[in-house]
């Protein structure tokens, strides 16, 4: 089963770590990610820059509007996604309890919905081929 994690970070105590501190995390994420993928569990990832640099859009009296910033006021900001594969839910909380990013903030962990995702790589091989 695929799994969509998500890694939330609080930005403000983050800013206060140093930069050693923060390379030697990265570093650590970085490793246990490699050891994730030795397993056949890591299908990939994308860290997320700043919710200071984002833009909601959001359907009002039909209208499409944009604002600036993440939707909800929260101390913990999405901070990145990491997609991983597992047997189950139990599964793929016993390897992302043992991330090392769980100290900077949580891990949200959700199934992937498969079967809308078989319907976007169908779309995605229709695209392709037309050219």
């Amino acid at each position: 089963m695929k799994f969509v994690c998500l890694g939330f970070v609080d930005e403000a105590n983050f800013a206060k770590v140093s930069q050693g501190e923060s390379q030697q995390m990265m570093d650590e994420c970085f490793a246990y990610d490699d050891e994730l993928r030795r397993g056949g569990h890591f299908l990939g990832g994308e860290a997320l820059d700043s919710a200071r640099k984002a833009v909601t859009l959001r359907m009002r009296n039909g209208v499409v509007e944009a604002t600036d910033g993440p939707y909800a006021e929260t101390k913990e900001m999405l901070g990145g996604i990491l997609l991983l594969e597992a047997r189950d839910l139990a599964h793929a909380v016993e390897l992302m309890s043992k991330h090392p990013g769980v100290r900077m903030g949580p891990f949200e962990i959700r199934p992937a919905h498969e079967a809308v995702n078989l319907l976007i790589a169908e779309r995605d091989a229709a695209v392709a081929k037309q050219g």
